[in-house]
């Protein structure tokens, strides 16, 4: 599993490790909300859009 990990994402989890979470939210700052954001966006667009587009389109297209 580690090495589907991006690099960043494993620097990210050491840190939170060695020097604990509020340390970690010191020094990454927005970097973590921006990261959690596009997350999120790019799953739920996929999840609620993306998917129920894909099965309209083909059940549409059965008919």
């Amino acid at each position: 599993m580690r090495r589907f990990t991006p690099q960043f994402i494993q620097e990210w989890i050491e840190l939170i490790r060695a020097e604990g979470l509020k340390s970690f939210i010191r020094q990454k700052g927005w970097k973590v909300v921006f990261a959690i954001f596009l997350f999120y966006l790019i799953r739920d667009g996929i999840v609620y859009l993306l998917i129920p587009y894909l099965i309209v389109n083909n059940i549409i297209q059965c008919q």
